[in-house]
């Protein structure tokens, strides 16, 4: 096999590794933006209830208990 063969076997196997990658980086981007909005559906939802029952601080806006 002549080094150009070699090189261009090894370039295609960059390329489809470097795709693949590029998959899973979309797939994560669009996991990630789907997490954010349940994080922050769940934020809202706990400071309504907190409002709801009484609570002094929001619990978003507390410092963490070892604080």
């Amino acid at each position: 096999m002549s080094d150009i063969a070699r090189l261009e076997e090894r370039l295609a196997h960059l390329i489809r590794h470097a795709d693949d990658l590029s998959d899973v980086v979309a797939r994560q981007e669009t996991r990630i933006a789907l997490l954010e909005r349940r994080v922050a559906m769940l934020m809202g939802r706990e400071a309504e209830r907190e409002a709801n029952e009484g609570g002094t601080v929001p619990l978003a806006d507390r410092p963490p208990p070892h604080w």
